[in-house]
């Protein structure tokens, strides 16, 4: 190139690091040897919100090449930047030197015209004539102590010990103006990646939160444009469209959910079988608007055509455990609604309860009677008078889970979501079930540190759901594409109901639709 089309070449690479990977990068592929970083959507992805936040923490599916993507934007970083520091933290020694293996090859493919010139290169550091470099350092508990530096990367984070007082120590440097880019594959529950990971993806923290899906990948998934890569996997024998299959079938379903669905699982035997529990996280919706300062979240508003149902379990509010209710669609089972929270007082619960059933055409309540449930059940009947609070089969108010019961009602909750009779819209739902296991000595329970309020509530829910379809004057429909169908009436025509002296009785409505 002339040196006019070279400066203007160097200043795109300066001014766009995915222009800068995706047309001077080269890397290392499994199959097809050395070649270019041509990186594909969702990569370009990952790099613009890096450069859009200080503090990302990406969650990713086994082999999508972010680990390559924070090598190429590290090496980006000290060509073009003088005096930075950038400083990788990997899992251990072996794994520290791999990535900056890595980097070093990059840096050995570009052209002339792009390398400033190497200063120090050594098995953990590449110093560039721009003043900039990069250390690549085993974790450590004593590791936060020498991470200055104005970017930092933590590869692999969720299997990293001490990675939390390693945090520790590092934050104070970095938070004054440096850079932080968390990323790892998911390693079950309760560690620090998965706390600060949520805690982002709830506001609570500085950190940015990256989702990518592996069926965003191409090499996993057909994607229109990439026929020319299938053209040379079919080459080395490889069927794109079987390729989910393929993988799925050389690994347990727990293995495929944590290292491609990227779902945090419990250490135990999660208490609704794996594969159940892919599809309830598939079929979980963003699409909601909030209530009660984003304790509530709503899909649908209430149609006047349906009934619904709200199944709730009480707490004190004190920052333990969390008050919790669902509302379900009593004609299709979909969860139209969830309130979650560990702050909200038993008065301000039932106010809330009351207002969202009077909203939702005077909805089925049922309450959990327990000590702190009968408390609830009590606010809505006597101060609320609430209309239409359920009664058990001795027409006591709520629902009393003892222990003689508890795993008849868990076991018709395991059947609901296994045969899609109830819809979960909610990955908080969905996050409890992940981290609902079966004990050591067989319980069906929560895993340490960890809460069942959803589960339980939404175990309630079920139960109640048979019962009152059971005992309903119209026709209920559990596929879930029969959602726009209008409620029509039973062809089972007999409707049970209570007489004001308490007995069970019958009335026959044909006449309503002769």
């Amino acid at each position: 190139m002339e040196n006019q089309k070279l400066l203007q070449e160097f200043k795109k690479c300066a001014d766009d690091p995915s222009y800068f990977i995706s047309n001077y990068i080269k890397v290392t592929h499994p199959v097809r040897g050395l070649v270019p970083f041509k990186l594909y959507p969702f990569q370009e992805r990952i790099l613009g919100d890096l450069e859009e936040h200080r503090f990302n923490i990406l969650r990713k599916f086994r082999q999508a090449g972010c680990t390559t993507i924070a090598a190429g934007w590290s090496l980006w970083t000290i060509i073009f930047q003088k005096h930075k520091s950038v400083v990788i933290l990997s899992k251990g020694d072996a794994e520290s030197t791999e990535v900056l293996d890595r980097i070093k090859l990059m840096y050995d493919e570009l052209p002339e015209f792009l390398k400033p010139g190497i200063i120090e290169d050594n098995k953990h550091t590449l110093k560039l004539k721009t003043n900039s470099i990069i250390k690549s350092r085993p974790s450590g508990k004593q590791s936060g102590r020498s991470l200055a530096g104005s970017l930092l990367i933590i590869d692999e984070a969720a299997f990293i010990e001490n990675i939390d007082t390693i945090w520790a120590a590092v934050y104070p440097i970095i938070s004054t103006g440096g850079r932080a880019f968390v990323l790892s594959t998911v390693n079950g529950i309760g560690n620090w990646y998965h706390e600060v990971y949520q805690k982002a993806l709830d506001g609570e923290n500085s950190f940015h939160p990256i989702d990518i899906r592996w069926q965003e990948h191409p090499e996993y998934n057909f994607t229109p444009g990439f026929e020319h890569l299938y053209e040379q996997m079919a080459e080395k024998d490889l069927d794109i469209h079987k390729w989910e299959e393929t993988t799925r079938a050389n690994m347990p379903t727990k293995q495929w959910l944590q290292e491609y669905e990227c779902s945090f699982l419990g250490t135990g035997d999660t208490f609704v079988e794996g594969e159940v529990l892919k599809n309830i996280s598939a079929q979980t919706s963003e699409e909601y608007y909030t209530k009660y300062n984003n304790r509530m979240r709503v899909w649908q508003d209430p149609e006047p055509h349906y009934s619904y149902l709200i199944s709730c379990d009480t707490s004190l509010g004190r920052d333990r455990d969390y008050s919790a209710f669902h509302v379900i669609n009593m004609y299709n089972g979909q969860q139209v609604a969830e309130f979650y929270s560990n702050k909200t007082s038993i008065n301000d619960f039932a106010k809330i309860i009351f207002n969202e059933g009077m909203a939702y055409n005077v909805a089925t309540v049922v309450a959990e009677r327990n000590t702190i449930g009968n408390n609830l059940i009590d606010w809505l009947y006597n101060n609320y008078e609430y209309e239409n609070l359920w009664s058990d089969d001795r027409d006591e108010l709520g629902f009393q889970v003892t222990a003689k019961n508890r795993e008849s009602v868990l076991a018709e909750l395991e059947e609901a979501l296994r045969t899609d009779a109830i819809k979960v819209n909610s990955t908080r739902t969905c996050d409890e079930l992940m981290t609902f296991i079966i004990s050591e000595n067989g319980k069906a329970q929560a895993e340490k540190n960890h809460h069942d309020d959803l589960v339980m509530s939404l175990a309630i829910a079920v139960h109640v759901y048979k019962n009152l379809l059971d005992s309903t004057p119209m026709e209920f429909v559990t596929r879930l594409d029969k959602n726009e169908r209008m409620p029509l009436p039973s062809k089972m025509y007999k409707h049970r109901f209570k007489t004001p002296a308490g007995h069970i009785a019958e009335e026959d409505y044909r006449w309503l639709i002769k």
